[in-house]
């Protein structure tokens, strides 16, 4: 048997595997829920409460959501143009860090000014960071996966070290974080007496330009035309390895934000566990929406709901949360299984 490629997919062999893939996730669930003594349909019920039942679980799953439409965005991005960005976790500590070195003090000015220059500062930070891989690959060759990989636990080591030196707050009782943020750079929030806060709207309008940008913008064209085949591109006139700087570019400054939005709108400072993982849970996100813009925002909302949910279904049915962990990395797979089915075709020989 061999695979062959799929010229034109049908609608039906574009969603309907990964329909399945969404739904072998759930009966993977059920059953890892029975195997730990509860009933499946109570454990995937109060997951779903616990996500979306109420006005409280709505918000926090939105506010949950928003770092991760953000590095979704940001992996969506560099995997169309096949420029591996496994870094979204780094540059969303570089936006986090320049948000905080200028935020706590150093400008002295409203909200209406401070804000879009904290947003705009930490997008040329997390551009900057992704940007050496980059040129590592243009100019020598590098593996970008292992560059970007390998820059998350150097900027994790890099901020530790700000945070036990210069940046340390020195009212903090010795715990290793920065000051708070003036009031003017904080991000108001959406619903007074909650935590969402409206780096989401921030997020959704990003969702929007992205989609834009790829869909009606020479850079677009040339981003996917790189990412079906570089050769092609480069033989066609396209400069490929100028697309993949400029591709890096707001790859970078995408997963900055998320940095920007959880310290100024959540947060209020940097501390090393300022992100659980929201750059590497943005490559599921990606896949999950099949590195579509707009699907991004769907993706990270089920996942989001996932994370919750699970926390909720955890404290009211005695099942480990790490169920959520499980559904997602069953997710992952069975969602690079419906790309494959979805892009190619099994023969027989």
């Amino acid at each position: 048997m061999r695979l062959e490629p799929v010229a034109n997919p049908s609608i039906w062999r574009t969603t309907v595997p990964p329909a399945i893939a969404i739904g072998s996730t759930v009966v993977v669930a059920s059953l890892l829920a029975m195997a730990a003594g509860a009933n499946p349909f109570s454990v995937l019920g109060l997951i779903l409460k616990g996500a979306f039942g109420s006005k409280f679980a709505l918000l926090e799953t939105l506010n949950r959501a928003t770092p991760l439409i953000f590095t979704g965005l940001s992996v969506a991005v560099a995997f169309r143009a096949r420029l591996w960005n496994i870094g979204a976790e780094a540059q969303l500590y570089a936006g986090a860090l320049i948000t905080v070195v200028l935020g706590t003090g150093m400008l002295q000015w409203g909200a209406f000014a401070l804000l879009p220059a904290l947003a705009i500062a930490s997008m040329l930070a997390g551009a900057l960071v992704l940007l050496v891989p980059a040129l590592l690959k243009v100019r020598f060759g590098v593996d970008e996966v292992v560059t970007t990989l390998l820059f998350n636990f150097i900027f994790l080591l890099f901020i530790s070290m700000l945070l036990e030196g210069p940046l340390k707050d020195p009212m903090g009782m010795g715990w290793p974080k920065s000051e708070r943020l003036i009031a003017e750079a904080r991000l108001p929030r959406i619903v007074d007496g909650l935590r969402l806060h409206w780096g989401f709207g921030l997020a959704l309008i990003a969702a929007a330009l992205v989609w834009v940008i790829e869909r009606r913008t020479t850079l677009g064209y040339e981003m996917r035309a790189v990412g079906l085949n570089r050769e092609a591109a480069g033989f066609a006139g396209i400069p490929v390895n100028r697309v993949l700087i400029k591709t890096a570019l707001l790859a970078g400054g995408l997963a900055a934000l998320a940095g920007f939005s959880e310290v100024a709108g959540l947060k209020g400072n940097l501390t090393l566990d300022l992100s659980p993982g929201f750059g590497y849970t943005g490559i599921i996100v990606a896949m999950l929406a099949l590195l579509n813009p707009l699907a991004v925002v769907a993706a990270a909302l089920f996942v989001a709901g996932i994370f919750v949910g699970a926390d909720s279904m955890s404290r009211a049915a005695s099942v480990p949360s790490y169920l959520a962990d499980i559904m997602l990395a069953t997710a992952l797979l069975l969602m690079v299984l419906a790309i494959l089915l979805t892009r190619f075709r099994v023969v027989r020989e």
